[in-house]
């Protein structure tokens, strides 16, 4: 057998990309050398982290690809170095916020609370802006608790593989015409995700920059409960347009959502709010359709979006067929003719007027790093 050639095993390593980087072996610097001798190929590469099924997926990568698109009888062998950042050049820390080509607006739905129906919102939000005609995508960044898959009635289906200029990228699932990305899709229903933060960043670093999320005006990202890892690693990854915060009339849960506010409004972050949902605003049983029932308090939401001076995007009454949508895949959204529906539209199109303003009146928004110095960490602006 003839030599190999380099260029092609080059090539073929092209293909492989880092997982959760966006980039291939080759434009990372990872494949640090390439080695012919007749039918032998010995390749270097050097990765940034020790985890053993890291490693061990990038011999396998390798061979896979050598194996595909140079010669099937190649015998291939991969030496992998591990080039770990020392810990006192550790000061600054950052991770990219770059923008994803294709997509125009990003809005991070948020709740300071659990159990608000911040999902059930984003998800009729999605389905809403779907309506009017807009390119949509959802990723579910809900890490602990993904909920997403089963409000779209695509709690089955698996993301596909797609090559996109001879790289691997997933496909999102679509549903409603709603493109979207969950950690549901890769998980069993009775599957606890126990993931440390940096795992569950690493997770969604994929589901951002390994997708082929194509072209989109808009992409929500369904933020978890609180503010925390999750929330700050989506804003290093990808600048955000602008941030929905959701919570019901109740005291305690307006409490929280003011945490929310104040998380986005931080100088170093500096995410503008595009307003404030009150979820479950009053109780209308269906034999009293003419009966308002405030059972968690009345317009708190409101009162606080005054209080914040962030604008108020409008209300969504506790209605049991609200519920039974989302549990069987049908969001509420869909439902013409609706006194949900048009709530749901109506606050979209406050939301979508508030961030027609932001666009005019401010830059965009840029993605935040972490710089961590003497164990205290910090949050700053690129």
């Amino acid at each position: 057998m003839t030599k190999l050639d380099k260029n092609a095993i080059k090539k073929a390593l092209s293909t492989i990309t880092i997982a959760g980087e966006g980039q291939d072996m080759v434009e990372s610097g990872a494949v640090k050398n390439i080695n012919t001798f007749g039918d032998e190929v010995i390749v270097d590469l050097t990765l940034a982290t020790p985890a053993l099924h890291v490693k061990k997926r990038a011999e396998v990568d390798v061979m896979k690809a050598i194996h595909e698109h140079v010669h099937e009888k190649a015998k291939v062998k991969v030496n992998i170095k591990v080039d770990q950042p020392k810990k006192q050049e550790k000061k600054t820390n950052e991770i990219k916020g770059k923008p994803i080509p294709g997509i125009q607006n990003i809005i991070a739905v948020a709740s300071g609370k659990g159990g608000v129906g911040k999902s059930t919102i984003t998800t009729n939000l999605a389905i809403s802006l779907a309506k009017m005609n807009f390119k949509v995508g959802l990723l579910d960044a809900d890490i602990y608790g993904p909920s997403i898959p089963i409000m779209l009635d695509v709690a089955d289906e698996k993301p596909l593989s797609v090559k996109k200029k001879g790289k691997s990228k997933m496909k999102p699932v679509e549903s409603y015409g709603v493109k979207m990305l969950s950690i549901g899709f890769f998980t069993k229903p009775d599957q606890a995700v126990i993931w440390r933060g940096p795992m569950a960043s690493k997770a969604l670093n994929q589901m951002i920059f390994d997708a082929d999320w194509g072209e989109l005006d808009f992409l929500l990202v369904d933020l978890p409960p609180g503010t925390g890892d999750i929330h700050l690693s989506i804003m290093q990854s990808m600048p955000i347009t602008g941030s929905v915060v959701v919570s019901t009339p109740q005291v305690v849960a307006l409490a929280d959502a003011k945490k929310a506010v104040a998380m986005f409004n931080q100088e170093s972050i500096n995410v503008p709010v595009l307003g404030l949902v009150e979820n479950m605003a009053y109780f209308t049983p269906e034999e009293l359709p003419d009966n308002k029932y405030y059972i968690f308090g009345e317009q708190g939401a409101k009162h606080l979006s005054e209080d914040l001076k962030v604008p108020f995007l409008g209300e969504v009454p506790l209605v049991q067929s609200l519920r039974e949508s989302g549990d069987v895949g049908r969001p509420a959204a869909l439902q013409e003719d609706t006194i949900l529906a048009e709530q749901f539209d109506e606050v979209t199109r406050n939301a979508v007027e508030q961030l027609v303003k932001r666009n005019e009146n401010l830059p965009p928004t840029e993605a935040i790093k972490i710089t961590t110095m003497a164990g205290c960490s910090a949050v700053n602006k690129k």
